[in-house]
């Protein structure tokens, strides 16, 4: 095993016109804006070789990974007793016994005459001359002969060689983000470290006069920054490596001071608040100034204001300021762009059909996300749409998306619940 070394970056930067729109373009359908931003990115992080499978959990996989050995690598036992020539048609019968017996890790050394049983373990390799197993419950042993009543398919009980995986095959490919059990799929041929991507570096900055870190002295016109723990959160259990870029005021010097401080350490930037177009929305003004910026406008509640640009070769997406809007954007938008832009692959996450408990009047034009969760197989949501009400977001378990057109919920109408944990948080 070597320390992990990068080759460079795999592909070419990302174009600064990258997040440029149509001319005419004005609302954006959630699932247009989704597969323009799909079509815009690619992988932005170089590869590190060679790392360990005691480093590889939540890592990305940068080569495609064939199979040096097969698995399972010999015939073997699927369960206790008496390894034989199958099949076995003509019962009740009696076969004598060979002596001896194979189990796993001490397998039986000769061949077993015809007509004879051996005794056999789990996951022993089968003896030569056999190909079929009886359980031991099936079966009785008297004076050193095996009695059988039952009939036997030839091969019953036994694993194949290579019936899970064969020599050369392609067990994982290039962008597939390892888990423990795909950890345990390399482990089981023999694989000691494979070639990942670099972990994307995503910093987080939060922006406002009126938002404080917690811990600082505020007064009632001012509020806590809960974006910027939540932010940060989200990139960790994502598996990147956080950059925290800290909070920024109301003021263009103070804000490009922070984007550039970030373009020096970070592959992408995820920014909260000031990105539509007020007097003090600084962080669409000095990315206007200094970079290529497209303001989004997706139609999507809550949201709306997804400023997408590229500064000083760094991608940048600014989020709306309120906690629910900036948390549904984040999720449908910054996870999967994330992802690509990882080495990962672009997902839709896992969504199912479930009867809903509420009513709801939708009008037609965009699309809603409602915080949501399932309790008796029904889905139940939170009692306020506002996209200030943070509690709303402890209380949910995924969201409810309602796309474009009018709709008339009521109790048992099924809708599309999207559980977090499908966007793998």
């Amino acid at each position: 095993m070597s320390n992990a070394a990068s080759n460079g970056s795999p592909t070419k930067p990302l174009r600064n016109d990258c997040f440029a729109l149509p001319p005419g373009v004005n609302w954006t359908p959630v699932e247009e804006a989704l597969e323009r931003l799909r079509s815009r990115l690619h992988p932005v992080v170089g590869v590190e070789q060679d790392v360990p499978l005691s480093q590889l959990n939540g890592r990305i996989l940068a080569r495609d990974v064939h199979a040096p050995r097969a698995h399972p690598p010999s015939s073997n036992s699927a369960v206790d007793g008496y390894a034989l020539a199958g099949p076995l048609t003509e019962v009740p019968c009696v076969l004598p016994l060979a002596d001896g017996r194979s189990a796993a890790g001490e397998p039986y050394k000769g061949q077993v005459p015809e007509g004879h049983a051996i005794r056999i373990l789990t996951g022993a390799v089968m003896p030569a001359g056999t190909d079929t197993v009886v359980l031991e419950e099936d079966c009785e042993v008297i004076d050193g002969r095996l009695h059988l009543n039952g009939t036997l398919k030839a091969g019953a009980n036994r694993r194949k060689a290579g019936e899970d995986i064969q020599v050369q095959d392609c067990i994982l490919t290039a962008g597939t983000r390892l888990t423990p059990t795909q950890i345990s799929v390399l482990a089981s041929v023999g694989i000691e470290s494979v070639d990942v991507y670099q972990r994307l570096r995503v910093g987080v900055l939060s922006t406002g006069d009126e938002v404080k870190p917690v811990g600082a002295p505020v007064t009632d016109w001012q509020i806590y920054d809960a974006n910027r723990p939540m932010l940060s959160a989200m990139v960790t259990q994502l598996g990147y490596e956080l950059v925290d870029l800290g909070h920024a005021l109301d003021r263009a010097e103070d804000v490009k001071a922070a984007l550039e401080h970030g373009t020096d350490q970070c592959d992408l930037i995820l920014t909260s608040g000031g990105v539509s177009a007020g007097d003090e929305d600084h962080v669409s003004k000095t990315l206007k100034a200094h970079g290529d910026i497209s303001n989004w406008r997706i139609a999507i509640k809550p949201g709306r204001p997804l400023a997408l640009a590229m500064f000083q070769g760094t991608p940048v997406v600014g989020l709306p300021g309120n906690p629910v809007a900036a948390w549904v954007c984040a999720l449908r938008f910054g996870v999967p762009a994330m992802a690509l832009l990882a080495g990962g692959e672009w997902f839709e996450p896992t969504s199912y059909l479930i009867p809903a408990n509420f009513s709801k009047n939708k009008k037609p034009g965009r699309s809603e996300m409602l915080r949501a969760r399932v309790r008796d197989g029904q889905v139940e949501v939170f009692g306020s749409e506002g996209s200030g009400r943070v509690t709303g977001l402890a209380w949910s378990e995924g969201l409810v998306e309602l796309d474009e057109s009018a709709q008339e919920i009521e109790p048992g109408t099924p809708v599309r619940f999207m559980p977090y944990g499908s966007f793998g948080l």
